[in-house]
C-alpha cells in the first residue's frame, strides 16, 4: 500500500509540474509573439498553482506576468502597476532581465510623458513623469516634473502631496551646468554632459569652456506648498509653510506678498499692514504696494495716511486709476457726518448758520473730488463708476451744463454694455 499511495503522489507532483510548465511555455511563446492577451490567459491559468513553484519557476512567471502587462509599452497605467508589481516578486535570478525591463518601462513612460506635455496634457504628463519616479527612485527629477505639471492643471491635492514628498526627500533639483561660448554668437551655450561640451571646443565651434551649479529649485518648491494651502484655505499651513519658504527666500518680494495676503484673509491686519510696508523697503518704486498700503489705512480709518501712500502712488504711476478712484472716494467719505449734522439741525437762526456754513463745505468736497474723477475717466472713458459719481456732484453743485454731458456719457457707456 504505502508503494502505490507513494507512486500516486509522485505522479500527481509530476502532473502539477508538467502543467505550470506548459501555461509558462504558452506565455513565453504568446509574448514573443506580441499575442499579450494570449500569454495574460495562460499566466492566469498558471497562477492557481504558484504554492507549487519552486523559487526559479516562480520567478520566470512573475517576469512573464510583468512582460505581459507591461505590453511592449501598450499598458496603461494601472497595467504597469500590475506589471511593476510582478517585477518587484522576483526573487530567484532575471536581475539583468528585470533591469532591463524596468529601463524599458521608464523610458516609455517617459516618452509618453513628454508627448502628453508637447499635447498640455498636463494632466496625464504629470502621472507619468510621477510613474517614471516610481519606477526608478533615482530619478527624484520626474517627480519634480510630476508636482510641477500638476499645478499647472489646478490638481493641488496631488501637487501638494508630491510637492511634500519633494521636501521630505531634501531635493534641491541643483546640479552641474556644462557651457561655453559660441563663437558665431558670442553667447553662453548649455549642453547636455561635459563631452559634447568638450567635443565643440576641440572643434573650435565654441571657446571658452566653464561650469556652474543650476539655481536650488527648494524654494520653489517650500513656496508653492506654501501657496497651495493659501489657495485651499488653509491658512495656518499656509503660513506654516511660508516661514519655510522665506527662509529659504528671505529677498522674494512676491513670497512676502503671499504671506501679507494670508494674514488679510484671517483678518490679522496690522500683520499684513507690517508685511507691506517690508515690501516697500524691498521695492520701494512699486506703486501697487503703496496701493495697497492707501488701501489698508483708509479701512483703518487713517485717511491721512491713506491719502499719503495714493499720492504717492501716482507719483509712481501717474496713469494708476485705482489711486485717482480711491483718492476720490476718500474725500468724499468725509461727506457723511456733514449730511449727518446737517439733518440734525433745527430751524433757529444759529442752525441756519450752521446749516450754510456745513453746506459750502460739503460742497467743496465735491469739488475737491472732481479732479480725480475727471482724471479717471480721461484715463478710462468708460469708468461707469467715475462717471455716474461726476454727474451726481454736478446735480448736487447745480452745474446744469457739465450734469447734462455727464448724463450722455453715462448712458452711452450703458448701452455699450
Amino acid at each position: 500500500m504505502r508503494k502505490q499511495v507513494i507512486i500516486a503522489l509522485a505522479l500527481t507532483i509530476s502532473t502539477f509540474s508538467f502543467a505550470q510548465k506548459k501555461e509558462l511555455k504558452v506565455a513565453e511563446k504568446a509574448i514573443k509573439a506580441n499575442n499579450f492577451a494570449e500569454a495574460k490567459t495562460a499566466l492566469s491559468q498558471a497562477e492557481p498553482l504558484l504554492a507549487q513553484m519552486d523559487d526559479k519557476l516562480k520567478s520566470k512567471f512573475y517576469y512573464l506576468n510583468a512582460q505581459a502587462f507591461y505590453s511592449n509599452g501598450k499598458a496603461g497605467l494601472n497595467n504597469i502597476d500590475k506589471a511593476l508589481e510582478s517585477l518587484s516578486k522576483i526573487e530567484n535570478g532575471y536581475n539583468q532581465e528585470v533591469s532591463q525591463l524596468k529601463q524599458e518601462i521608464s523610458n516609455g513612460l517617459i516618452k509618453s510623458g513628454n508627448a502628453a506635455y508637447e499635447k498640455k496634457d498636463y494632466s496625464k504628463s504629470s502621472k507619468h513623469f510621477e510613474k517614471v519616479y516610481r519606477v526608478s527612485k533615482n530619478d527624484t527629477v520626474f517627480l519634480y516634473y510630476a508636482a510641477a505639471t500638476a499645478v499647472n492643471v489646478k490638481e493641488y491635492d496631488r501637487a501638494l502631496k508630491l510637492y511634500e514628498e519633494l521636501k521630505d526627500l531634501g531635493y534641491t533639483g541643483i546640479e552641474t551646468q556644462y557651457l561655453a561660448i559660441d563663437k558665431k554668437t558670442n553667447e553662453e551655450e548649455a549642453f547636455p554632459n561635459k563631452d559634447m561640451r568638450d567635443i565643440s571646443v576641440k572643434t573650435k565651434t565654441h571657446i571658452k569652456p566653464f561650469e556652474k551649479k543650476s539655481e536650488s529649485k527648494k524654494p520653489e518648491i517650500v513656496k508653492n506648498i506654501a501657496l497651495i494651502y493659501v489657495s485651499q484655505g488653509n491658512d495656518e499651513k499656509a503660513l506654516e509653510a511660508m516661514k519655510d519658504a522665506r527662509a529659504e527666500s528671505p529677498d522674494d518680494i512676491n513670497l512676502l506678498l503671499s504671506e501679507a495676503n494670508v494674514h488679510y484673509k484671517m483678518g490679522n491686519t496690522e500683520e499684513f499692514k507690517n508685511l507691506l510696508k517690508e515690501a516697500t523697503e524691498m521695492d520701494p518704486t512699486n506703486p501697487e504696494l503703496q496701493y495697497n498700503l492707501g488701501v489698508i489705512a483708509a479701512e483703518s480709518d487713517h485717511p491721512e495716511e491713506a491719502k499719503k501712500h495714493y499720492e504717492k502712488v501716482l507719483e509712481l504711476d501717474p496713469e494708476y486709476i485705482n489711486a485717482y478712484i480711491n483718492l476720490s472716494a476718500l474725500i468724499l467719505s468725509a461727506e457723511q457726518p456733514l449730511i449727518e449734522e446737517m439733518n440734525g439741525l433745527g430751524t433757529s437762526k444759529a442752525d441756519n448758520k450752521r446749516y450754510d456754513e456745513l453746506r459750502e463745505k460739503r460742497q467743496n468736497l465735491y469739488k475737491e473730488a472732481v479732479p480725480y474723477l475727471s482724471k479717471a475717466l480721461e484715463i478710462d472713458a468708460n469708468n461707469i463708476n467715475a462717471a455716474k459719481t461726476l454727474m451726481n456732484i454736478y446735480s448736487i453743485l447745480g452745474e446744469t451744463d457739465n450734469y447734462k454731458a455727464m448724463k450722455e456719457k453715462v448712458d452711452a457707456i450703458e448701452a455699450a454694455q
